[in-house]
């Protein structure tokens, strides 16, 4: 048998709250979505003036990171024309995402998650959820 840490619905509030806290600092409303390991859909807030039609965008990117356990930018680097990892992006129904903004969480070498934002530039989305996982991370080194 196999034990392994999970992601908890208080771990995904401190998760949350530090991506929200950033998406206002630097003022783009954002969509946030918080996986579990499998990529299941665990929290997910929409800021008043994210994008609609980031909605799924951002769920798309945390699926990827998580289930994929890596980030959505090292995947949209290898999936062009020619990379290992072309055409990717139409696997998993098109949930599969190649535009940064998502992060794998890790606790130690185990992945417990994903966070995937959605509704600035790419990099805007990156950033975001780099501050969710860096609160994570605070959390469970304490």
């Amino acid at each position: 048998m196999k034990l392994t840490p999970k992601l908890t619905l208080d771990d995904a509030q401190v998760i949350m709250q530090a991506c929200v806290a950033k998406a206002e600092e630097i003022a783009v409303d954002m969509d946030i979505a918080i996986t579990d390991d499998s990529g299941n859909l665990l929290m997910f807030q929409r800021m008043d003036n994210a994008r609609i039609t980031s909605i799924d965008i951002s769920m798309g990117k945390s699926f990827t990171a998580s289930a994929a356990r890596k980030s959505t930018r090292a995947y949209g680097e290898i999936s062009v024309p020619g990379k290992p990892a072309f055409g990717i992006n139409t696997s998993n129904q098109g949930r599969f995402s190649i535009v940064a903004g998502g992060l794998p969480l890790f606790a130690g070498e185990q992945i417990v998650g994903g966070v995937g934002c959605s509704s600035g530039t790419p990099d805007q989305d990156e950033v975001v959820a780099q501050a969710g996982v860096d609160a994570f991370l605070k959390q469970i080194n304490q």
